[in-house]
């Protein structure tokens, strides 16, 4: 480096995981084994999110910029031989979004030094970068209580001539869920045709959409398990988990160009029958004693005579009592309780930032009914769950584990880790700030504790439920 033997940047106590609001802070350090002229000595942090619609680009067609800050440390002078050492902080934006990293583009953060050099001598320059976490909080999204479920039917011919019909049904045991934890998928399956079907599938699904001037869409299969085949004119039940590995949040307020969605997808593989279930990825799991908390909340109190069946009671009392035109004399009435109000009707849901995943649509079918369960044999052909080996490569979603604060039956149980990385290891480092531990992976669980078939559960609508 000529003239510069050292030139580094450190960030206080080797941090490298930040949250918005949060400050920033470290030092520059320079060392020179003979004495350097210079016109000034400038640090800069900045943020910013840059997408592409070629495939690992970084020559961005469209950027966003959250903060770019600017210090001068020194002014014009020369070093002196020897080591100089220059601190410097900054404070991050509240409304700085996540830190991403997909094949079409980039959520950046990073600090810059610059030492500026006389005309026609060289210019000095290096670079760290750190990683920005907001975590997204489950129990703040809007209508993330209940399950989710959907139905679909499909008419398929076969043998040339013949035609049959699938319904299948599906549902999740949650709307959101956060590394580590398990996804219990149930599905019914109703094959009304006298050809037996191909085996089943569930798959967490990941669409990346990069709001490019023709957006892109970025598809990937997280993890899928498979199932076996439905006899002809039969009805079963399919139970199955997924395990949530290491992910990006759904949400990535405060960007514009991302957006991130997760969803569930049911499918067979003949005929082609499939449905999707929309969730939420996020870092903070669902406290269900918050939600029954909120039930248990007692109503405002209002008067009787304010509700609406309140008054619709009043008016079919008033229209029993004839009118006083035809009567001389007024009628009395049996005494009677008062009615008891009407439940209030739940409120809508608040605009919020975390967006509402929606996943590719299915066709849907109203009044698919499922027929008379049929508990022969189910010839299930269990596999452990299959990950994508990149899965985690290009998604820094850190996974704490002090948020699973709120663990309860969908939570992973703990075990042995994978013999071999399932794919890169996440950019965020621990909280304690070594970069060098690998992201816990977690077994998938046993899934021979299952029993198939079941008896065929109930209709489901084709709606999130609360």
């Amino acid at each position: 480096m000529g003239k510069l033997q050292e030139f580094e940047i450190a960030l206080d106590k080797n941090k490298v995981v930040y949250s918005p609001g949060e400050s920033i802070s470290g030092t520059v350090t320079i060392k020179v084994k003979q004495a350097l002229p210079c016109k000034a000595i400038k640090v800069n942090c900045n943020g910013f999110c840059g997408i592409t619609n070629k495939l690992n680009d970084t020559a961005w067609t469209m950027e966003e910029q959250y903060f770019n800050s600017t210090v001068s440390v020194a002014d014009k002078g020369t070093l002196k031989q020897g080591e100089h050492t220059f601190p410097f902080k900054f404070l991050i934006p509240a409304s700085a979004p996540t830190s991403f990293e997909g094949n079409y583009g980039r959520i950046i953060y990073r600090v810059r030094a610059f030492i500026d050099t006389p005309r026609f001598a060289k210019d000095y320059n290096k670079e760290t970068a750190f990683y920005l976490l907001s975590p997204l909080n489950l129990n703040e999204v809007p209508d993330i209580w209940g399950t989710c479920s959907s139905a679909v039917t499909q008419q398929f011919t076969y043998m040339l001539v013949k035609t049959g019909t699938v319904v299948l049904k599906a549902q999740t045991d949650m709307k959101g869920y956060t590394p580590g934890q398990i996804i219990q998928v149930t599905a019914n399956i109703h094959n009304q045709s006298g050809k037996s079907t191909g085996n089943m599938a569930a798959s967490l699904m990941q669409r990346v959409t990069y709001e490019t001037k023709k957006p892109t869409y970025d598809m990937r299969t997280i993890a899928e398990v498979e199932g076996g085949v439905v006899k002809a004119s039969k009805e079963v039940q399919w139970k199955e988990q997924i395990i949530v590995p290491p992910l990006p949040q759904s949400s990535l307020a405060g960007c514009e160009l991302i957006k991130i969605e997760y969803y569930v997808k049911v499918s067979l593989k003949s005929p082609d029958v499939m449905l999707t279930l929309p969730i939420h990825i996020g870092n903070v799991s669902l406290d269900k004693k918050l939600h029954r908390s909120k039930k248990a909340a007692p109503p405002s109190s209002a008067a009787p005579e304010d509700t609406p069946a309140s008054a619709s009671a009043s008016a079919s009392a008033s229209a029993s009592v004839p009118d006083a035109s035809t009567s001389a004399t007024t009628p009395t009435t049996t005494p009677r309780t008062a009615p008891k109000p009407a439940p209030r009707p739940a409120p809508r849901p608040r605009m919020s930032s975390h967006s509402s995943p929606s996943a590719p649509p299915a066709e849907y079918h109203h009044g698919a009914e499922g027929g008379t369960p049929m508990n022969d044999g189910f010839p299930n052909k269990r596999q452990s769950q299959l990950v994508s080996p990149n899965a985690f490569s290009y998604a820094p979603g850190l996974f704490f584990s002090q948020n699973q604060q709120h663990g309860g039956p969908g939570t992973a149980p703990t075990g042995p880790t994978f013999s071999g990385s399932t794919g890169a290891p996440s950019p965020y480092a621990p909280e304690n700030g070594s970069s060098s531990a690998p992201t816990p992976l977690i077994l998938p669980p046993d899934y021979g504790a299952s029993s198939y078939p079941q008896e065929a559960p109930p209709s489901y609508d084709e709606s999130c439920n609360t």
